[in-house]
């Protein structure tokens, strides 16, 4: 083989590699609690930020479609931004995951907010169940 075509294939595979690892370094974005964030917060820095909506802390303003409240993990808490609409299922006392930056101001600016639920289902009470039955047993009489 040609030096030059190993030459040629080094530097090509060089600079996928480079690209690869800056791809992937610029879009790391870290999860951190309020207690980590509070820590040693970098301005700026891309972050993933979790924990539970304190009661009587939001506040939304539909006009401007402002909308801050407070994160907090039992330990530490973290005061929120974001402009636009929340999620339907976020609200206070229920766990949120909100994206987006520190601001030398203060607060953490999200760019977007993820509302978490429960990972248990909970199947229908039989009280809840009693109407279902009795139209069922209405549309079985109804057949005959």
């Amino acid at each position: 083989m040609k030096p030059k075509f190993l030459v040629g294939g080094l530097v090509i595979a060089l600079a996928l590699a480079y690209m690869i690892y800056a791809g992937v370094t610029q879009s790391v974005v870290y999860f951190v609690t309020p207690s980590e964030l509070g820590a040693a917060p970098v301005a700026g820095k891309a972050y993933r930020l979790g924990g539970m909506v304190q009661p009587g802390s939001m506040t939304w303003e539909p006009r401007t479609l402002s909308l801050s409240f407070t994160l907090s993990d039992g330990r530490a808490a973290v005061p929120v931004r974001h402009k636009g609409t929340p999620p339907d299922l976020f609200g206070e006392g229920r766990g949120a995951v909100v994206e987006g930056s520190w601001s030398p101001d203060g607060y953490f600016k999200a760019t977007h907010i993820m509302a978490k639920h429960s990972e248990e289902y909970k199947a229908p009470h039989d009280a809840s169940q009693a109407g279902a039955k009795e139209m069922m047993k209405t549309l079985k009489d109804d057949a005959r």
